[in-house]
This record gives structure tokens, sequence and C-alpha cells, in this order.
């Protein structure tokens, strides 16, 4: 506790366990700190990233779900950075992770979306998770969709677990796992 009192430069009849306990909090990154702390090392690492290519776009840092969440919107060029379902985005978005591990020293969840394309993903999978699992709930049989990431997978399980009578699992190795949907016995 001395070192407490020190830190918060406080005399010692002024200092309770309580107030000692909200000095030391304040000095530690907390939850939402540490994320909005990888939102700003991503977000310098990904507008360095634009000014190499030239791209114009505006980055959007928040936080969500505890993870930080990185937006990269408004440029002519970001589909580019999007690619084919998604790859160069799921790259880039790995690299990122890199950069903010690689400053921290710690693993990073962060997201990274660029011109909305993940966030228009997300309702075409809880979309087709839906009807799916409706269409196995008429029919009683089994279906594989096709290999997804683990963000995509994620949103279909969410999207089938809405209906009830199915479930959902997901099956083979990456990078062709993909999700089952079957009746519930």
């Amino acid at each position: 506790m001395s070192e407490t009192i020190d830190t918060i430069d406080a005399d010692k009849d002024d200092v309770t366990p309580e107030t000692a306990a909200e000095a030391v909090d304040e000095q530690k990154p907390g939850g939402d700190d540490i994320l909005v702390q990888e939102g700003d090392i991503a977000g310098d690492y990904l507008e360095r990233l634009l000014d190499l290519l030239d791209y114009d776009g505006d980055i959007d840092l928040d936080v969500e779900a505890g993870r930080a969440i990185v937006s990269i919107d408004g440029g002519e060029d970001l589909e580019k950075l999007v690619g084919p379902r998604g790859t160069v985005l799921e790259a880039l978005q790995e690299l990122t992770r890199l950069a903010v591990q690689q400053e921290t020293g710690s693993r990073s969840r962060l997201m990274l979306d660029i011109a909305g394309w993940r966030a228009d993903r997300r309702e075409e999978l809880k979309e087709l998770g839906r009807s799916t699992a409706e269409s196995v709930l008429k029919s009683g049989e089994r279906v594989r969709l096709q290999p997804m990431s683990p963000f995509e997978r994620k949103v279909v399980h969410d999207a089938v677990a809405t209906v009830s009578g199915v479930a959902s699992e997901s099956e083979g190795e990456d990078p062709k796992r993909r999700v089952v949907i079957f009746p519930e016995s």
C-alpha cells in the first residue's frame, strides 16, 4: 500500500483502501482502454498503408462486444482491399492484428471492415442461416454450406440458433471448414 500512496501522491491519512484501489485502477488500462489502444495502433498502421497505396479512406475506431472494431470507408479503390469474398480483407485484418501484437505484446481480436463489406456480408449470412434452417426444418434433410471463414461460420451458427428445431455444427479443416445444418433429434 505504501507504493500506492507514493504513486497517487496523497497523505497517508487521506488514503483509504477504496481510494488506493481507485488510484491503481486508474493507472492500469482497463478492458476498454486496452481495446481503444489496439484500435489506435491499428488505425495508425492502416493509415500508413493507405498512404503507401495512395488510397483515400476514413478510418473509424470503435469498441463493440469486447473487441476493437476498425472501419475504413469513403475511398474509391477500397473494394480492391476487400478482394474476392473478402480474402484480401481477411489478410489485412491478420496483418493489422500482428502489427497490434508487435506493439502491445498480446494477441488482438481486432475486427477490420472495409467499405462496409463485412457488415453487408453479415446480413447476407444471417439470411442464409435463417432460410437454410427453415428449409432443413421443412425437409428434414441435412444441408452442408460452402466453406467459410470463422467470422462467416459464427454469423451462420448464430442465425441458425434463432430457429427452433434445427441445430448447426462446423465440420472439416480450414480453409474448407463449413457449417452443417440439421434437424434436432
